[in-house]
């Protein structure tokens, strides 16, 4: 199993997530959220719902939410917040436990993309979605982003000659092109996708670093030996250039479509 595949790291993860994860995922998910028109009657489906940045706006705006994700430790993150109209409940995005055509909008906010069976995934957010209802899929650009992209990018330029994995899910990597992303959305029941890009910066506070929290769900980072973990850490404390905060930006597309 790979490591973000595994429901424990996130459950071990989940407040360190809420703390630096969640601030940087929310203006994307507001942005997503910014494309459908919602209303107190809105049925509002959140599939992976992470810390529940989308969960939390929409319900704020007053739609009924439901927020899900296979991390029973995410998903008390979310419904610690005590709203009405929020309900989590854990369940894998690929098997929605959830009757046919029984939301008006369904969201998956860097979700989706790193299902095992993402087109599975996305075949279940069209069956869960009304006729007429909306689709709504953000995903990252196909290099990635925040510490995965800087990871990336710091292990390429320091060992060129080695062969590297992406350290990142086919999901992502397959989903994270406008023309793919269109494409996919179709194949599973949607139509027409609008699709919209959006950057914005990771911010990566450089005092007390924990490279295993920050690197430790890529396969690139679990690939490399000690000296060589050592000599990444080393260059991205040069890169931060003695500041207390390193930006990563990083590139979302953001797509709504109709069922």
């Amino acid at each position: 199993m790979r490591r973000m595949n595994d429901p424990d790291r996130w459950n071990d993860m989940a407040k360190h997530y809420e703390e630096t994860a969640h601030p940087f995922t929310a203006p994307f998910a507001e942005a997503a959220l910014a494309r459908i028109r919602l209303t107190p009657q809105t049925r509002l489906l959140d599939v992976a719902t992470g810390t529940g940045a989308l969960a939390l706006a929409a319900a704020w705006a007053g739609a009924q939410v439901l927020a899900t994700d296979f991390s029973p430790g995410m998903v008390a993150r979310v419904t610690r917040h005590g709203l009405p109209n929020l309900e989590g409940r854990t369940m894998d995005g690929q098997a929605l436990d959830l009757p046919d055509a029984s939301f008006d909008a369904v969201f998956s906010v860097f979700g989706v993309m790193m299902f095992p069976d993402w087109r599975r995934g996305l075949a279940e957010m069209a069956r869960v979605t009304r006729p007429g209802g909306h689709g709504v899929v953000a995903t990252w650009q196909s290099k990635g982003a925040a510490t995965h992209l800087l990871l990336g990018e710091v292990v390429r330029g320091l060992f060129p000659e080695r062969e590297w994995r992406t350290g990142l899910p086919e999901g992502l990597t397959w989903l994270g092109k406008p023309d793919t992303l269109s494409a996919e959305m179709v194949a599973a029941g949607f139509d027409a996708p609008a699709i919209e890009t959006m950057t914005s910066d990771y911010l990566l506070r450089m005092t007390n670093l924990d490279p295993e929290t920050q690197f430790g769900l890529s396969e690139d980072w679990g690939a490399l030996g000690p000296d060589d973990q050592q000599k990444v850490i080393d260059e991205v404390y040069r890169r931060a250039g003695g500041r207390n905060v390193l930006p990563v930006p990083s590139t979302a597309l953001i797509a709504v479509a109709r069922r």
